[in-house]
């Protein structure tokens, strides 16, 4: 019945779909993102949400959902074949530049986009593709978090998974004095790495966190999360949060934390996108070198 979770054993069903949520303003980063969607700004040359993208791939992701809002086509655009510009790259015999772009497209039917038709929170977001995912597990990448790993935050979320099943998500630690400002799960049993996770608060007062352990933006989620999504009324802000409904979800299912390996910015804000730019760059083994010593030579100045 819809509007109610069911209530039968926990899928642990491969995970083939992902939800990437694309449809924020990007007012921190105005005027850039006036005419260019915030995930379209490039950290060194790839857009940010080709970073996700990738990411989810890797991890063996076969279908991605685009949850996106006005202004958004060319993040469509960019996933699509660029037909004049590779036949022109074909005829120059530019076969890298060519590579890149073949490397970087999803193929047929890989892809879907849907919109958000006015900003609710990034529950209504995820709760807008629910019919593309049908009653399917399903991965959720935040665009703006960028996770710099030998191997891939959601890759390492799926080794958990095909141990543990139920709902994954990935923690990282931060200052105690800075827990106010994320959400931060309550850690049961488990070791360092994978642990059971038995609560969530978001945006807790200082001094009264859990732990510090704080939600990074990668979940595995099972897809009775959109029956409690569907019916869930507005939370803090006035929007209708993913966390209120994993909340409710936690107490009729497993939820695990793993603190992942790996670096994380936050390109949501301007020195995150920075930081990130320069790690990237520095890692490159074409630029990084020649980037290195003119960030040296400046830095001396």
């Amino acid at each position: 019945m819809r509007g109610q979770v069911r209530r039968n054993a926990v899928s642990q069903h491969r995970i083939r779909k992902a939800i990437i949520p694309v449809a924020g303003l990007g007012t921190r980063f105005l005027p850039a993102t006036k005419a260019v969607p915030k995930e379209m700004l490039t950290v060194v040359d790839k857009p940010v949400i080709q970073y996700v993208f990738d990411e989810a791939r890797a991890a063996g992701i076969d279908h991605i959902v685009f949850v996106t809002g006005r202004n958004k086509a060319v993040i469509e655009d960019h996933f699509d074949m660029a037909f004049e510009l590779e036949e022109t790259l074909r005829e120059r015999s530019k076969v890298e530049a060519l590579a890149i772009l073949e490397a970087s497209r999803p193929g047929p039917g890989q892809t879907s986009f849907t919109r958000q038709q006015a900003p609710l929170g990034l529950g209504h977001a995820v709760w807008c593709a629910h019919d593309i995912i049908g009653r399917e597990p399903f991965a959720l990448l935040l665009p703006d978090v960028l996770i710099k790993a030998e191997k891939g935050c959601l890759a390492q979320m799926m080794e958990v998974y095909a141990e543990r099943g139920g709902n994954v998500i990935a923690v990282e630690p931060v200052a105690e004095d800075k827990t106010d400002q994320y959400g931060v799960v309550r850690i049961g049993e488990g070791d360092e790495r994978v642990f059971s996770v038995t609560g969530m608060v978001e945006k807790p007062k200082r001094g009264t966190a859990p732990s510090n352990l704080i939600i990074t933006g990668r979940y595995l989620l099972q897809p009775e999360i959109f029956d409690l999504l569907e019916t869930q009324g507005a939370g803090a802000g006035g929007e209708i949060q993913l966390t209120d409904a994993m909340l409710a979800l936690m107490d009729r299912q497993p939820f695990t934390g793993l603190k992942f390996d790996g670096r994380t910015f936050d390109c949501g804000s301007k020195a995150g996108f920075l930081m990130a730019n320069v790690a990237y760059a520095l890692d490159r083994g074409d630029l990084g070198p020649e980037f290195r010593r003119e960030l040296d030579a400046f830095l001396a100045e």
